[in-house]
């Protein structure tokens, strides 16, 4: 068998798979019309904002006047399932006034958002930070995306783990701070709480193409609900033990849920991806109730393993 003819029937292989794949995914992962987690209560309204102080990723960025994809995703998400979403990129609405106007924060975004850098938008002003922060603690719920760890970064070197006192006040609230990234790759979640909502039929481990974040700095307090399984992932990034991605934890009476998940515009249209984060939306704005103790040294042991330090070309 010739060569090329060889390599056309690995590729027709290789697609047939794909597309077994994609079709048992959507056969399997409908979000039901009629999942309850927000019918029964009064409708909840969320800010959404999505400011670059650093890298802006394409999930994010809008198009003039049109909403960005994730935008609409959420958007969408909320006039299904009955809560209402501001979407925004205006960093001086933090204030503490205007925060009390919302049950959840949403965060996709990165840098350090006092900063008029990045995508040019308003910045955020140190009280509104301060305000922030207050508003978590005092009972507002908090969902993080994919770079929402990518923001308010922690003084000192980027490979190594600052103790809890050196970590920035919004690291220490959202519970882990993000190092680097390898390329994008199909990748293992490991559910290790499958009571949290919105993953209760996900099953024992489900694969997924992302640019994936390797973490630190994680807060001992967290309930992780996906782990990150790194054998036979591709880059150093990832030569470490298994370390949390989906986690749930309190910040006083706040409510915080982050996803490493939501860099690639598709994931965002993915199911799976979708009911994992209409769970953690119902719980952090108080709709439905979780038990979450912590469990980090449990599922990830040596989650605070830090991955080799590149070598400079």
């Amino acid at each position: 068998m010739s060569r090329d003819l060889s390599s056309l029937i690995n590729h027709l292989i290789d697609r047939r798979q794909t597309l077994r794949t994609l079709v048992a995914s959507t056969v399997c992962w409908t979000i039901d019309p009629t999942l309850d987690l927000f019918a029964k209560n009064p409708p909840r309204k969320i800010l959404f904002f999505s400011k670059s102080s650093g890298f802006e990723h394409s999930a994010i960025r809008r198009n003039a006047s049109e909403l960005s994809p994730a935008e609409k995703v959420v958007i969408d998400l909320g006039k299904t399932h009955g809560f209402d979403v501001v979407a925004t990129k205006d960093g001086s609405l933090f204030t503490r006034q205007n925060l009390k106007g919302f049950d959840a924060i949403f965060f996709y975004t990165t840098g350090d958002l006092t900063q008029a850098i990045g995508d040019k938008n308003p910045p955020m002003t140190i009280e509104g930070k301060v305000a922030l922060l207050e508003a978590m603690r005092s009972g507002r719920g908090f969902l993080g995306t994919h770079s929402a760890t990518d923001t308010f970064h922690s003084p000192g070197p980027e490979f190594e783990t600052q103790s809890m006192e050196r970590r920035d006040p919004y690291i220490q609230m959202i519970g882990g701070e993000f190092i680097r990234h390898g390329p994008q790759q199909e990748a293992t979640m490991r559910l290790v709480s499958p009571h949290f909502p919105g993953v209760e039929k996900l099953g024992a481990e489900f694969k997924i193409k992302d640019e994936w974040y390797s973490l630190k700095n994680f807060a001992p307090d967290l309930h992780v609900i996906l782990v990150q399984a790194t054998q036979g992932m591709e880059g150093t990034d990832y030569q470490r033990p298994d370390y949390p991605a989906t986690w749930a934890r309190k910040n006083g009476k706040g409510r915080v849920f982050y996803t490493s998940m939501g860099h690639r515009e598709d994931v965002w249209t993915n199911p799976i991806f979708q009911s994992v984060l209409l769970g953690g939306i119902a719980w952090a704005v108080g709709n439905v109730k979780a038990t979450i103790p912590p469990n980090i040294s449990e599922v990830t042991p040596k989650a605070d393993t830090i991955p080799p330090k590149p070598t400079k070309p």
